[in-house]
């Protein structure tokens, strides 16, 4: 199959970061949905809660399981498989004529969430040049508040259907349609190319990349041939002396970006609203989250453009010191507001403050350096191991925040968040390195001389 045909690379970069659209979509239409669902469904509290986890046991299956595979059968046909499941999924769910049906079809979706989160970043830190790493690969977290934007007005559109909830779930299969036909036409990453032995598609790949600059083309070829070599030794790798620095910040990075409390922040923020003195109504909740979404997608946006002119290091650090002011914030104006109207406006400033630097610090970055630090002959396996670890905080994270509140109080909750967010600046300083500027080979060099260095000195 053809490889190297010549696409604008916006086009191969848009297709290859679409799945991050569906990634979005999936996990946030869910919230509108399932108010329809548990009516026409009869759905208790526990199969309430299953229809909307579903997908996450999905995502930790998908990620572990099938995430590897994009070592052995490639990037791009991962994608295209992905686009598959994808489809089944959402028109599965659209249609399932009883519960458990649309469980398992939201299990199916969530092979392709977790799947998508392991392999997007890898695909597109694979097909960018060094200096542009950051703002292609975090293409992948803008396409991730974009489906969750599209997702809150796709709900809002159809709420006023009698069966809107089926056209809210079964919506996703049209981008997951067109994700399959434009990955028929995507590259190959150069670095898998270069592992299975075909070097001319391979240099042709680079030659996109490169804008044909033959220089940086036959260097970079050079760099990926002395590395390709590599065996892999899989999880006896992954678990090894060499990795263990890149591992570190795989799943260090995982589990703080969910137990800073960014999802529940999110999915509170009607109920905050509520608890300090507004009066929310289902048509303002509706645009709440739509105006949350729009502001989302602007601030990732912003986010990428500047990706590769600041340290990674120093957005996860700005990130997380801004976050915790933001929640430690938050939580005295709704511990000591006494119902103000004023506290009320504070509450409202700090959680659009704190969306904003989770938004553009640790939502992206998270997901672009697990596609970097890791070695080419394990990179699959090293993004698809983080990626679990994400999806498995999340869950622990969703399935427990409903019992918090009531245990510490909203407030103090918020605080708890806060103090984590400033914990998580220790672990940046201590173990994350930085891998804006540097090639994916760089990286890796740098890991492997570590080790020797190390061992020489023992």
């Amino acid at each position: 199959m053809n490889t190297t045909r010549k696409l604008p690379k916006g086009v191969v970069y848009f297709f290859g970061a679409l799945g991050g659209l569906l990634f979005g979509y999936d996990t946030g239409v869910i919230s509108g949905a399932i108010l329809f669902i548990q009516k026409q469904m009869n759905l208790g509290a526990w199969q309430q809660g299953w229809v909307v986890s579903a997908v996450l046991l999905g995502a930790v299956l998908g990620a572990a399981f099938i995430g590897p595979m994009s070592d052995k059968l490639g990037r791009r046909k991962l994608l295209l498989i992905s686009a598959v499941i994808f489809t089944v999924g959402a028109l599965g769910s659209g249609f399932s004529p009883e519960f458990w049906t649309l469980i398992i079809s939201r299990i199916v979706l969530g092979l392709a969430v977790g799947v998508a989160s392991a392999l997007i970043p890898t695909y597109l830190g694979e097909l960018s040049q060094a200096s542009k790493r950051g703002t292609v690969s975090g293409l992948f977290q803008l396409m991730v508040m974009t489906g969750i934007l599209l997702a809150y007005i796709t709900n809002y559109t159809f709420s006023f259907m009698v069966h809107g909830w089926r056209w809210m779930l079964g919506f996703a299969a049209l981008p997951a349609i067109i994700l399959f036909l434009g990955g028929l036409f995507l590259p190959e990453s150069p670095r898998f190319l270069v592992r299975t032995g075909d070097l001319d598609a391979a240099k042709a790949v680079l030659g996109q990349i490169y804008d044909n600059d033959q220089t940086k083309v036959a260097q970079e070829l050079h760099e990926i041939e002395g590395q390709a070599k590599l065996e892999n030794k899989g999880f006896a790798e992954l678990f090894g002396p060499t990795v263990r620095p890149a591992l570190v910040i795989g799943i260090g990075l995982a589990i703080f970006q969910q137990v800073m409390g960014c999802n529940t922040v999110l999915y509170y923020a009607p109920t905050i609203f509520t608890d300090v003195g507004f009066g929310v109504s289902a048509a303002l909740i509706a645009h709440i989250g739509i105006g949350i979404g729009i502001f989302n997608v602007i601030v990732t946006a912003i986010a990428i453009a500047i990706m590769d002119k600041v340290d990674r290091r120093t957005m996860l650090i700005v990130g997380a010191v801004g976050m915790g002011v933001s929640l430690f914030v938050m939580s005295f104006a709704m511990k000591f507001s006494g119902g103000s109207h004023t506290a009320a406006i504070v509450c409202v400033i700090a959680l659009t403050v704190y969306i904003a630097f989770f938004s553009g610090t640790w939502g992206p970055v998270m997901w672009i350096m697990i596609g970097e630090v890791f070695p080419l002959n394990i990179r699959g396996l090293g993004t698809s191991f983080s990626s679990v670890i994400n999806w498995a905080a999340n869950a622990v994270v969703s399935l427990t925040f409903p019992y918090l509140p009531n245990l510490f109080g909203t407030g103090s909750l918020f605080i708890g968040y806060g103090v984590i967010c400033i914990a998580s600046v220790w672990f940046v300083a201590k173990y994350v390195f930085e891998t804006r500027n540097r090639s994916l080979e760089e990286i890796e060099t740098s890991l492997r001389a570590r080790v020797a260095k190390v061992t020489a000195a023992a």
